[in-house]
């Protein structure tokens, strides 16, 4: 804030050669981690950080034209408040990301009641309970359920259900790790729902 109130001299020419320079880096930079961004928090973070410098390199560069043509040296402190305000709301969704997965709170992106309608749609299944979500690192969710079959699916084969639910999962959730119990009907009927069952 000082440097709002007392500017000191700054030229306009270097700064605007520094910002060109740092505008010119971080356009190679971002490219080079926009791709894995939604698969890493840690490319995320550094995709962020990259993006807040080159806002920051934009923000150079038009405070040096400022200053270059109208000779306004608060363009300078402007141009860092500036900065600063834009990081922010950046941060604050990356941390978000960080708390979800450090608390394996159930990602974002997976309706956990959407899940329970497509499993039960599978055929023989009869019916999903103790269903949970969640994260263990970004882009990779996580599942597990019991999941109920009728005696004759059973019977039949557990294994050819068992595929049936996680090509489900993989399908349609993008769900590649799950942990899937199955129960037939007629063992269910003797514990109540929601169970723990051995």
């Amino acid at each position: 804030m000082r440097r709002l109130g007392e500017p000191g001299e700054v030229g306009g020419s270097l700064m605007l050669a520094a910002g060109l320079v740092g505008l010119a880096a971080n356009l190679v930079s971002l490219r080079l981690l926009r791709a894995g961004r939604h698969e890493s928090l840690n490319v995320r973070g550094a995709y962020l950080e990259v993006l807040g410098d080159l806002l920051g390199s934009v923000a150079v560069v038009a405070a040096a034209v400022v200053i270059a043509v109208t000779g306004w040296q608060r363009a300078d402190a402007v141009a860092s408040i500036t900065i600063g305000v834009l990081i922010v709301p950046r941060a604050i969704a990356l941390l978000r990301d960080v708390a979800r997965v450090l608390l394996e709170g159930a990602p974002a992106e997976v309706s956990v009641e959407r899940v329970r309608e497509h499993l039960e749609a599978v055929p023989g299944v009869v019916a999903v309970h103790d269903l949970h979500a969640w994260t263990i690192t970004s882009g990779v969710p996580v599942l597990s359920a019991h999941v109920v079959v009728a005696d004759g699916a059973a019977a039949a084969g557990r294994c050819a259900v068992l595929d049936e639910l996680q090509a489900c999962l993989a399908g349609h959730f993008d769900v590649e790790h799950s942990t899937l119990q199955i129960e037939p009907a007629s063992h269910v009927r003797d514990h109540p729902e929601g169970a723990a069952h051995a």
